[in-house]
């Protein structure tokens, strides 16, 4: 979304509720619709005097919305990102320090030290594909599988600049490589095999529930929420894959601060927690909620973690990002063809 409408949609969220005399809150999440309007409604039948805004974006949308607001913040919570986007806000002095009730229950790795961002969920990254178009013992068991040529032009990937997802993604595809260099290379290799790259999730998901394409690569909770609506099944690669943290945190001079502490304590108790698991596919960070209250796909076995350097990812993603916009996107081959692929 242009930076023009979503300062207008900020602006009229915050006007429609300067009227009937209730405190606005307003979210920033990549959470979905349909997450965010469960938990609007929810926080405001306990809450009858505040307004839950909420914008949704992607996870580096909402940090590029952060850091351009940092003279004037507007939103009072960052419900949602990889912990990489965090770490990035935290170094630049865009969260503000806040210590939930069950910070405590969260490991060491998923929480920062100096208390600015809080894991709240565990997102498996892997192969979402086509159930009617691929069958399931077919789909590329491994992530280089998905560079044979039998690929070619059946690959749509979610543009990687504007999520964090993708962006998670593309920076352990690189890290699994001997170089960097042998990075861009396999990523080029992989966009000959891409028939194009969706603006944004809905994109993605009616083009590859119309056939479009049959493979993508993305979340395991998102996959299994569209699953519930569209013909898609996921896949987690056999050597492992990312798990990243997905966090919520609070932006420095954000306005009503108790206010967003309240809401954070609110969508991440147990019960919220345990609701999330089973509604919305959300894998609970926290190691002290029951795992008898948990689905069962939540259980061991379904994945097997990558071993990745987050702090590499987090300091070093921004400039290969940019090396594959500039260099790789879309010119796969003559990439290749020029730096000996």
């Amino acid at each position: 979304m242009p930076r023009l409408a979503l300062l207008l949609a900020a602006a009229l969220a915050l006007s429609a509720c300067a009227g009937d005399g209730r405190t606005p809150l307003l979210v920033y999440s990549p959470h979905g619709k349909e997450m965010l309007r469960a938990y609007e409604e929810a926080f405001e039948a306990e809450h009858p005097t505040v307004d839950v805004q909420w914008i949704d974006l992607g996870s580096q949308e909402v940090y590029d919305r952060i850091a351009g607001e940092r003279a004037n913040p507007q939103a009072s919570v960052w419900w949602g990102a990889p912990q990489t986007l965090f770490m990035q806000a935290a170094a630049d002095s865009l969260l503000e320090p806040f210590t939930p009730s069950w910070a405590s229950a969260v490991p060491a790795s998923a929480k920062d030290p100096q208390g600015r961002w809080y894991g709240t969920y565990l997102t498996p990254e892997g192969v979402l594909f086509n159930t009617d178009a691929v069958a399931e013992a077919e789909v590329p068991a491994d992530w280089d599988a998905l560079l044979d040529d039998r690929w070619r032009d059946r690959l749509l990937i979610r543009s990687p600049l504007e999520s964090g997802t993708m962006r998670t993604i593309w920076g352990a595809l690189i890290l699994r490589q001997p170089t960097v260099e042998d990075g861009y290379r396999w990523l080029a290799q992989l966009d000959q095999n891409t028939k194009g790259y969706a603006a944004n999730p809905t994109q993605l998901y009616l083009r590859i529930a119309r056939g479009e394409a049959d493979l993508t690569l993305w979340n395991l909770p998102d996959t299994y929420l569209q699953a519930q609506d569209y013909p898609f099944g996921f896949h987690a690669p056999t050597s492992g894959t990312p798990v990243l943290v997905d966090a919520v945190g609070i932006p420095a001079g954000a306005p009503q601060p108790e206010l967003a502490r309240e809401f954070i304590e609110f969508v991440t108790t147990t019960d919220a927690l345990v609701r999330q698991a089973a509604d919305f596919h959300r894998i609970p960070a926290r190691t002290d909620v029951p795992a008898d209250r948990l689905p069962g796909w939540m259980g061991e076995g379904t994945y097997t973690p990558m071993d990745l350097d987050w702090d590499r990812l987090a300091t070093e993603g921004p400039q290969w990002m940019q090396v594959w916009d500039e260099q790789i996107k879309g010119r796969g081959a003559e990439y290749l063809a020029e730096n000996g692929g």
